[in-house]
C-alpha cells in the first residue's frame, strides 16, 4: 500500500482550498493512506469560523465518495453545542470511521480563544482492515502521553500546521515517534510561506522521505518492515 502527506498553501478562498484538496487526492493511487495538512481548508480563520463550518460539512461529503477505494485523514472546524472544534477525521470506503478532536491547543498560535479542547479518550488506536491506526494532531506531538496512547500502532498520521520557526523540531519529532514505536508515521503539514512544510513518511527503522518542493508525495511501505524492526530490537511492542 501507499502512504501519501500532501503539503500545500491554504488561502483565504474556502472553495479554492477545497478544489485543490479533491484535485490532490484524485492523482493518488487506490488503497492509499492519504493525510492532508492541519485545517486545509480554511486554516486559522478565526473570523471566518462559521463559514470554515461550512466549508467542512461541504468537505465532508466529497470526501466520503472520494474515500471509496482510500482512506483519508485531515482536520476539519466543526461546531457542536455552540463550541468550534478542530477535529480529526478518518474517512474510509465512504463513511467516516473515526474522529477525534484536538487536545492540546496552540497556545502561541491562541488556539485557546476560539476552539474548545476535545477529550483525550478519543486518541486511541483504531484497526482499519487488520492495521492498527492512529493519530495526534500538530502540537499534541510534543507530549509523551499521547505517544503511550498510540504505543502499538502501526501507522500514526499526524495533520499539521507547523510553524517555520520550529522547523527542525517537526523534523525531529516525527522521526522519533516512528523509531520510539517502531511504525511508519505519516505527517503532513501546511506549505504556507511561515509553515515549516517538512512533511515527512518515515519507516520503523527511522528512513525519512521528505520533500519541501512537492505537494504530494506517495510512498510503497511493507508492514513486513515492522515485525522485522520489532523483532530485530524487540522493545515489548507487538
Amino acid at each position: 500500500m501507499n502512504l501519501v502527506y500532501l503539503q500545500f498553501k491554504t488561502i483565504v478562498d474556502f472553495e479554492t482550498n477545497l478544489s485543490k484538496l479533491i484535485s490532490l487526492i484524485k492523482t493518488t493511487p487506490k488503497n492509499s493512506f492519504i493525510v492532508a495538512p492541519e485545517l486545509a481548508l480554511n486554516g486559522y480563520a478565526y473570523d471566518k469560523l462559521n463559514e470554515a463550518v461550512d466549508i467542512s460539512n461541504k468537505a465532508i461529503e466529497v470526501l466520503k465518495t472520494l474515500s471509496i477505494d482510500k482512506t483519508i485523514t485531515l482536520t476539519l472546524t466543526t461546531k457542536q453545542n455552540n463550541k468550534y472544534l478542530n477535529t480529526l477525521h478518518i474517512f474510509h470506503k465512504g463513511n467516516i470511521i473515526h474522529t477525534q478532536s484536538k487536545v492540546k491547543l496552540f497556545e502561541l498560535g491562541d488556539e485557546q480563544k476560539y476552539y474548545s479542547k476535545g477529550d483525550i479518550e478519543d486518541i486511541k488506536i483504531i484497526d482499519i482492515e487488520g492495521i492498527k491506526v492512529g493519530a495526534i494532531i500538530c502540537f499534541e506531538i510534543r507530549f509523551i502521553e499521547f505517544w503511550e496512547k498510540l504505543k502499538g500502532a502501526d501507522i500514526i498520521l499526524i495533520p499539521s500546521m507547523w510553524g517555520e520557526p520550529r522547523k527542525e523540531n517537526f523534523e525531529t519529532l516525527t522521526q522519533s515517534l516512528a523509531v520510539m514505536n517502531q511504525c511508519f508515521v505519516c505527517a503532513a503539514n501546511s506549505a504556507n510561506d511561515d509553515m515549516a512544510s517538512s512533511s515527512g513518511i518515515i519507516t520503523p527503522f527511522g528512513k525519512e522521505f521528505r520533500d519541501d518542493s512537492v505537494e504530494i508525495l506517495s510512498q510503497k511501505i511493507d508492514f513486513k518492515e515492522i515485525k522485522k524492526m520489532r523483532r530485530y530490537l524487540d522493545i515489548g511492542l507487538k
